[in-house]
């Protein structure tokens, strides 16, 4: 699989996720257009919603970096989970607006490898376009 070198380098994050309520490490991967991998971990508080997934933390890191989303060629997010995860509901919503629609969105637990994109993670979701009246 041609993304196997993204999905390593979010395993290898995972284990820098702080989640000492949850127990669930989220680790994130960014390819860049330059070739820069930009990594992030998800990192828990004890007021949950101060909590930052890793998926987040990633782009959250790129944009920081000057990259924007046409700089983005693919992210990989990857769980220590037993089942195959997809992104939280805000992280969708964050990645609707920062990642182009095409984006390859790439998911693992390790054991399996799922390919998507923000287009079919958040049908119909509420952009820009939306706020033009």
């Amino acid at each position: 699989m041609e993304y196997n070198f993204l999905i390593e380098e979010a395993f290898k994050v995972l284990k820098n996720a702080y989640a000492p309520y949850s127990n669930y490490h989220v680790g994130s991967a960014i390819l860049c257009d330059d070739g820069r991998i930009v990594v992030g971990a998800n990192i828990e508080n004890a007021s949950f919603g101060a909590t930052n997934c890793g998926e987040r933390t990633a782009i959250f890191q790129v944009y920081s970096l000057g990259y924007r989303k046409d700089n983005i060629k693919a992210i990989a997010i990857v769980t220590d989970g037993s089942i195959l995860a997809g992104p939280c509901g805000i992280c969708r919503q964050v990645l609707s607006e920062l990642l182009n629609d095409d984006t390859p969105i790439i998911l693992s637990n390790g054991k399996e490898v799922q390919i998507t994109n923000i287009d079919n993670l958040l049908p119909l979701r509420f952009t820009d376009k939306d706020l033009v009246k």
